[in-house]
């Protein structure tokens, strides 16, 4: 028989024991929990963004329908001089209008291609208008150069090299070699491909705006239309001023019924090199950009597309980016 000291030693040992294994499963299981918790959160967070997210698009998708509404009211009251408070025609020159819907809104603008450089349309004579803006991009004189004989080679049907240019000798010897297409661009993307042309250059960077937003392959013509054209895109113009430019911009703010002749006193004497280069005839296809916004948040949804308004209040798209990553 033990003793009753041992005795109680050993019950207090037992207990004590007990005591260590209800602590480590109280443990494990507030370890458990406070997992599970985390999770749920995550996913709970997770959620919430994608509701959000979902919602921005929609409302997004929303600006650009009410980009497509806008264009086809444009195309019928166009050349109206009486226009209806609230009424007002959009402007096509990348203008940013901003609508409210529901707890949410959508920011959208609509640049006639026509505004744009057009690279199919480029010549050897027009070829200084994507030069000169290159240069303001950022892009040294001689790199520009390069890029504006390249683009002229990867376009033209023969292999005769330009003198800063490059054709299937350049593009062959490379790590990676393929061949100048010698055919017309049918994507802006296929301007990564020519010499010279890096992304920060087409896409842009923190300091400088990208090619991409200034060039199109949908303009028919290697006149620009000065109505829709950015400032960028009127600066880059032979004989062209910042005051001129700030001059048709102004104009054309207070007054959507302008013709070509409107602008003729604001280049006087000079107005016949200019000529050339200066259109402003619509050609028919329209890029769009809406970022859609939840309450008063500042994160928004952009959708970038490019179309031709050929039907009633629709656009048939000939290219769709979702996101596209515009801000407005």
């Amino acid at each position: 028989m033990r003793p009753m000291g041992a005795q109680w030693h050993h019950r207090m040992d037992q207990r004590g024991v007990a005591l260590l294994l209800v602590l480590w499963v109280l443990t494990a299981l507030t370890g458990i929990v406070f997992t599970f918790s985390v999770m749920v959160r995550a996913d709970s967070a997770s959620a919430l963004a994608f509701r959000d997210d979902v919602e921005k698009r929609h409302l997004a998708a929303a600006g650009l329908e009410r980009a497509a509404m806008e264009i086809y009211y444009r195309s019928v009251n166009k050349g109206q001089s009486i226009i209806l408070e609230g009424r007002e025609i959009w402007r096509l020159d990348g203008t940013t209008y901003r609508e409210k819907l529901g707890a949410g809104s959508y920011a959208v603008r609509i640049t006639d291609e026509s505004g744009k450089i057009d690279l199919n349309s480029l010549t050897d004579a027009s070829g200084i208008v994507l030069k000169n803006l290159l240069i303001q991009l950022g892009v040294s004189g001689e790199d520009a150069d390069v890029i504006v004989d390249s683009v002229l080679d990867w376009k033209d049907a023969d292999n005769l090299v330009r003198l800063h240019g490059a054709e299937d000798d350049y593009y062959m010897a490379l790590a990676k070699p393929y061949k100048a297409k010698n055919e017309n661009f049918e994507t802006l993307e296929e301007l990564l491909l020519v010499r010279g042309v890096t992304p920060e250059i087409f896409y842009g960077t923190e300091d400088h705006k990208g090619l991409l937003q200034f060039v199109t392959v949908y303009g028919k013509t290697q006149r620009i239309n000065i109505a829709s054209a950015s400032r960028e895109v009127l600066a880059a113009l032979p004989n062209m001023t910042p005051e001129r430019a700030d001059q048709i911009i102004e104009r054309r703010n207070t007054d959507a019924a302008l013709k070509l002749e409107d602008f003729r006193d604001i280049f006087g004497a000079d107005y016949a090199a200019v000529s050339p280069y200066i259109g402003m005839d619509d050609s028919g296809v329209y890029s769009v950009e809406s970022a859609g916004f939840k309450d008063e948040g500042k994160s928004g949804y952009g959708i970038q597309a490019t179309g031709i308004a050929d039907k009633p209040a629709r656009l048939r798209y000939l290219s769709y980016r979702s996101p596209s990553g515009w801000k407005p």
